[in-house]
């Protein structure tokens, strides 16, 4: 299926960044890039995109708020794309499916185009009453997470990986992040290594996602995960990562 995208900033910089690394996605269709909010709510109006790429701080108003304003029936899969890394916790408020910062890294467009894609083919197939299956749950330990209605118990077992984000964590899922309030210190004496494994003082794991080891350099190693998103490994714990893939160092 062909995801047909709106583009919504006003730097037209930006707006030819996001072309220039939408064209090495495959079955993406930019249908219409608008420069502010008053714009962008008429175009996704008459265009109905799948997917708003949305900047935050526009002429005319607030991406925040046209992303909060859209009837939830008629919405589509928004991602923030921003200078400006405060905003996170609002953003994932409003349900985004990802957050993104720029300068934009091809890599986690990628991870943001295919998380908007099992969202859009999750909301399909509930409307089609289908059963959804996953992976089974393996583990017990749950972490009450922020979302829009309050707050909800995201499993441990559906996070892929986790950055950190000045006094908070990104959680990412096959579907969204969540902000988290909490230490990567503490995480790592609360979570299981052999499911997410710390790999850098700023970043878990899940080793079954590493799909591939790449060494851009003397002594660096990165971990490439199964939606593209390349995660650096820490000098510190390189010859760790590398015993449990099995590899030398």
């Amino acid at each position: 299926m062909t995801l047909r995208l709106l583009i919504v900033d006003d730097e037209a910089l930006a707006v030819d960044r996001l072309r220039e690394l939408l064209g090495a996605i495959e079955d993406v269709e930019i249908v219409g890039t608008a420069s502010n909010a008053r714009d962008a709510g008429a175009a996704i109006a008459s265009l109905r995109p799948d997917l708003v790429l949305l900047d935050i701080q526009m002429p005319g108003g607030s991406g925040m708020s046209l992303a909060s304003d859209l009837p939830q029936d008629e919405r589509p899969e928004i991602v923030f794309v921003t200078a400006f890394e405060n905003f996170a916790p609002d953003a994932f408020a409003v349900d985004a499916a990802d957050y993104l910062l720029k300068p934009v890294r091809f890599d986690r467009l990628r991870q943001a185009i295919i998380r908007a894609r099992r969202r859009i083919d999750l909301v399909a197939a509930a409307a089609r009453g289908e059963a959804l299956t996953g992976e089974p749950d393996t583990f017990v330990r749950e972490i009450w997470v922020a979302v829009r209605e309050g707050q909800a118990r995201l499993d441990v077992d559906q996070i892929e990986w986790i950055e950190a984000a000045k006094d908070y964590v990104l959680l990412h899922t096959a579907t969204r992040s969540y902000l988290h309030r909490i230490s990567m210190n503490a995480l790592e004496t609360a979570l299981d290594p052999k499911a997410l494994m710390r790999v850098h003082r700023s970043a878990f794991v899940r080793p079954s996602l590493v799909e591939r080891i790449e060494r851009p350099g003397k002594g660096s190693v990165n971990l490439v995960l199964r939606d593209g998103v390349v995660v650096q490994v820490g000098p510190s714990y390189v010859k760790e990562v590398l015993k449990v893939f099995g590899r030398a160092a």
